[in-house]
């Protein structure tokens, strides 16, 4: 089944409604989401915070597609999400999203250029070398853009992650704690790039943290707590991210 598109002019770039997820185990049922609903505009720089267990990481694969709900529906730059296959999801995601993980998820037999050029190859792309290398000198890089995962410090491995997620030039970006495997001053210089990147790029920007100070970097805060959100809040523009 093809993907089922609507009319942007009536839409989001993401369009979360009553979304919910439940787990079984054996006779037992965890709802780890509870009729989430709410829509974000492209553009946005949006954070999702709440404690441990309340629903972030799995909120987050649902909205890019890389799980399915149990109930509600996923519009992702007016695909609905739904009715596709796995791998119909994967060329959605390929085409419209970015990623960044926590463990940085990088191939250790390719170089850090190799490691950015990985998801735009996927698409059948020829030449993306100088996008890639243009990404990683963007990133600080461009002294080590042939040096292998196991040859750079966790900072630089989150740098070429970062810009292996811009390389398909994807209208949203999820980022999943990204600075959460790293010290106070690499974090610090993580979120710079990543404000940097996204700015320059227009990218819709979603990131998990459990960071409040990264938080409110972003221009708004979705907080959950038990699987629902329990408040929404645009972040007062002088304490937002500033280039």
């Amino acid at each position: 089944m093809p993907p089922v598109y609507i009319d942007m002019a009536e839409t989001n770039i993401l369009d979360v409604q009553q979304l919910t997820k439940t787990y079984q185990s054996g006779s037992r049922s965890l709802t780890v989401l509870d009729h989430v609903t709410f829509s974000i505009s492209e553009g946005e720089t949006v954070a999702i915070v709440g404690p441990s267990g309340s629903g972030k990481t799995t909120l987050l694969g649902l909205c890019a597609g890389l799980d399915t709900p149990s109930e509600g529906s996923v519009r992702l730059h007016g695909i609905d999400l739904g009715p596709l296959t796995e791998d119909e999801r994967a060329v959605v995601r390929n085409e419209e999203v970015g990623f960044v993980f926590q463990t940085f998820q990088l191939i250790p037999t390719l170089t850090a250029l190799e490691n950015v050029m990985v998801p735009a190859e996927l698409r059948g792309e020829r030449g993306v070398s100088g996008r890639a290398k243009a990404l990683l000198e963007q990133v600080g890089l461009g002294d080590r853009m042939h040096h292998y995962p196991k040859q750079l410090s966790g900072g630089e491995q989150q740098r070429v992650a970062l810009a292996r997620a811009f390389i398909n030039q994807p209208r949203i970006l999820f980022a999943d704690e990204p600075t959460g495997n790293l010290d106070d001053e690499t974090g610090a210089t993580i979120e710079g790039l990543l404000f940097d990147l996204n700015r320059t790029a227009g990218t819709t920007l979603v990131v998990v943290t459990h960071d409040l100070s990264l938080a409110e970097k972003t221009g708004r805060i979705l907080r959950l707590r038990g699987g629902r959100v329990v408040e929404d809040r645009q972040v007062e523009p002088t304490l937002r991210a500033v280039g």
